[in-house]
């Protein structure tokens, strides 16, 4: 199936690499397939999926990265899962954080692929942008990511892990006296000296309240990966995270979105930038493809959607090119023609180096969101976070194509020394 962009996503031209030592790694599986894993290890079926309901509680719910901080498994069998098993984390290359608090990290794979994600915390809620692919092949002239080539699909565990990760960086893990974790990892510090508040974690007061599929890459180009990966945040057994605290966030891959209401039932958002042909084939070149009505058909259609669960459609606010009181009231009137529960996200552009746009005044976007808001369609402007470290809406491109290798292991070596 030939899109606009580089390549055609599918299949994904790189496969994941295997482990060197021939582990498996058990983040990304639910319980199920863990459970045949160890069978086929040798457990019988009984031990086995016993084995796998402790082993899920212990990786999602407690966040443990060694086996041997499992303890109400023999520690006899504790040795014979860490030979056959991993429980694995994206490598942290990098971890910037902005001005406005706004966390970026540079990840790599465990075949040496470079990801970012970003964690945006604020009064009421903490947002994880996570990635579903290395690179991304739409090719969307405003964003930084589409300049990149798609390198390949992330797996479920590479999805899972970098909620897992920002976890571990904020803290968020039940601790207590069996914790065997540090206050470092991820390049976060926090304070892990008070034993008695530590055990006495609930779910209540997370920083990390909510996700969204928007960082690197188009999750409805690696659907069966994200599907598989959400279910696992959405467990209640494990992660527990709220299916109306996650929003997925696709450029409009029309045949995929009634599977993705479907199959994982979040919250829908569109990348919907302009609301003319001419200008949406220029900045959002999937419209080729897929166009503006078979969109907002798909919208209409797409399952739970209602005035309780709108869609929310983003909108990158351009200078003179789809900025206008016409093109504000062309958006009103498509909403309201397939009369959409919707609001509009009104996105000041981000700028980055040899960028084609640039960003609405400030009392262009005004007028703008007066006219949408004024019919009835709730239109806020989002503040930019995180342009500092080109966090930003639009702006993520790992900055290993910014860096060498060889640059960032002596910029974390002289970290580490510096730390004593």
């Amino acid at each position: 199936m030939p899109i606009p962009g580089h390549i055609d996503p599918v299949p994904v031209p790189r496969e994941v690499t295997a482990r060197e030592d021939g582990r498996v790694d058990l983040i990304g599986l639910p319980r199920k397939q863990i459970a045949e894993l160890f069978e086929t290890a040798g457990l019988d079926a009984k031990a086995a999926k016993l084995r796998a309901k402790q082993v899920f509680h212990w990786l999602y719910h407690r966040g443990v990265t060694e086996f041997e901080a499992m303890t109400d498994i023999a520690k006899t069998m504790r040795p014979w899962l860490a030979e056959r098993f991993v429980i694995g984390r994206p490598e942290v290359v990098e971890a910037q954080v902005s001005t406005d608090g706004t966390r970026k990290w540079l990840l790599c794979t465990a075949d040496k692929q470079d990801f970012e994600m970003v964690f945006i915390p604020d009064a009421d809620r903490g947002t994880l942008c996570v990635s579903s692919q290395v690179g991304c092949t739409l090719n969307c002239r405003f964003c930084h990511t589409g300049t990149m080539r798609l390198v390949r699909n992330l797996t479920p565990g590479e999805i899972v892990g970098q909620v897992m990760l920002a976890r571990d960086a904020l803290g968020e893990w039940p601790r207590g006296a069996n914790d065997t974790r540090t206050g470092t990892m991820a390049g976060l510090d926090f304070d892990d000296e008070d034993e008695e508040a530590a055990s006495a974690y609930t779910p209540d007061g997370r920083l990390l309240t909510n996700i969204v599929m928007m960082g690197m890459g188009e999750p409805l180009y690696n659907f069966d990966n994200v599907r598989d990966a959400l279910k696992i945040v959405m467990d209640g057994d494990g992660l527990a995270l709220s299916k109306r605290r996650i929003t997925l966030s696709t450029s409009g891959v029309v045949p995929m979105m009634a599977r993705a209401g479907e199959e994982i039932g979040v919250n829908l958002a569109v990348s919907l930038h302009a609301v003319t042909k001419e200008v949406r084939d220029e900045i959002v070149p999937i419209n080729r493809k897929f166009g503006l009505e078979e969109l907002l058909q798909a919208c209409a259609d797409y399952p739970g959607a209602s005035n309780a669960r709108r869609i929310t459609f983003e909108y990158v606010m351009l200078k003179d090119k789809n900025d206008s009181d016409d093109d504000a009231r062309e958006l009103v009137r498509l909403i309201k023609q397939y009369r959409l529960p919707a609001k509009v996200n009104l996105i000041p552009f981000n700028p980055w180096p040899g960028a084609p746009y640039e960003c609405s005044t400030p009392e262009r976007i005004k007028r703008f969101a007066e006219i949408v808001f004024d019919a009835g369609i709730s239109a806020p402007v989002r503040t930019p976070r995180g342009r500092d470290i080109d966090a930003a809406c639009g702006q993520l491109k790992t900055a290993a194509e910014r860096k060498s290798r060889a640059e960032l292991d002596r910029l974390a070596e002289e970290k580490q020394a510096a730390l004593g």
